[in-house]
């Protein structure tokens, strides 16, 4: 069992592992394996997962994974209690200083750069500006509120989809609070991770291979009682605007219990839009530097079960991640 500490420059420096890539990868697969090989703790650093009404959507880890090896922040918020990149950072950093050899798994890009580069503190101001973000939101719609950001702080807006009510309506309630953009925000200097010697493992699988990956994650999630647990998380009647309501599969499922699609119908859209968003998720992978060429390992194939981990290849990667230079 590896300590996870090292010897670098100014004295001892943990390993920290990150384990990054689209959504139906195989993240947590590997994750797992390199947890029993190398005493790990797995940190969820994916937002979804973070909330415990939907193990089964959020492709939580099971109750038996858990079990099997430590995991922290899955599951770990209501749906009442939206999670950020400030609020996940801060709780990860506090599991990384107790676990053994940490190893952080997600897809959640931000929340990935948000630990290793630091996050942009916004000044406190009044509550005044998010409710009014809320209230504009609700009454016009999140495209038209886009609109209206994209006239006074368009830095901000362009980087926006015109769909995201609650970024939408963060970075208004940032610019009407403070005077001031939420990119210009996110320009300041910010405190950067230290202390740690970081390796990262990205999976980067063929497009046609993640397709087929979630079409057939998705029919199993149904199996699992994926339409149940949408049905039990509407009927808390929560604001439409938290996160966990927009979750991959909610609104298609919510569409078929509302009777305006068949489940084939949900199903198919469903898949389409989380493999749109896997697009966009490899994509912003590749074009990030989180870490250093020589701490960065890509895996240009999806890890599909444990036929997948010979010893040949876990053996690379625990040379890679324990290893200097």
């Amino acid at each position: 069992m590896q300590t996870g500490r090292t010897e670098g420059h100014g004295g001892a420096r943990r390993r920290l592992v990150i384990v990054a890539g689209p959504t139906a990868s195989g993240k947590s697969a590997l994750a797992m394996e390199m947890a029993q090989r190398l005493g790990g703790t797995i940190i969820n650093a994916d937002a979804m997962q973070c909330y415990r009404e939907l193990r089964t959507l959020t492709a939580r880890p099971s109750v038996a994974d858990e079990a099997a090896v430590p995991h922290a922040l899955y599951g770990v918020r209501s749906a009442v209690e939206p999670a950020n990149a400030a609020w996940w950072r801060e709780a990860a950093l506090e599991v990384m200083g107790r676990a053994g050899m940490p190893i952080l798994c997600g897809g959640t890009g931000m929340y990935l750069a948000a630990l290793l580069n630091g996050i942009a503190e916004v000044p406190a101001f009044d509550v005044a500006a998010r409710e009014e973000a809320r209230r504009l939101v609700a009454e016009i719609g999140a495209p038209a509120l886009h609109a209206r950001l994209m006239a006074v702080d368009p830095a901000t807006a362009s980087k926006l989809f015109e769909a995201d009510s609650q970024r939408i309506a963060r970075a208004w309630e940032v610019w009407r609070g403070t005077g001031r953009g939420l990119s210009y925000w996110q320009t300041q200097p910010t405190e950067k991770l230290s202390g740690w010697d970081v390796r990262m493992i990205l999976l980067d699988p063929p497009r046609p291979d993640l397709r087929a990956a979630i079409e057939t994650r998705f029919a199993a999630m149904l199996e699992l009682g994926a339409v149940e647990e949408v049905k039990d998380l509407l009927a808390l009647e929560l604001d439409s605007a938290l996160p966990l309501l927009r979750a991959h599969g909610v609104p298609e499922l919510r569409a078929f219990l509302r009777g305006e699609k068949t489940l084939v119908e949900a199903a198919a859209a469903a898949v389409l839009v989380t493999y749109q968003y896997t697009k966009r998720q490899s994509t912003w992978f590749r074009h990030q530097a989180l870490v250093d060429k020589s701490a960065l390992h890509i895996i240009h194939a999806r890890i599909g079960g444990s036929a997948q981990f010979s010893e040949s290849f876990m053996g690379k990667l625990v040379n890679f991640i324990i290893n200097d230079g």
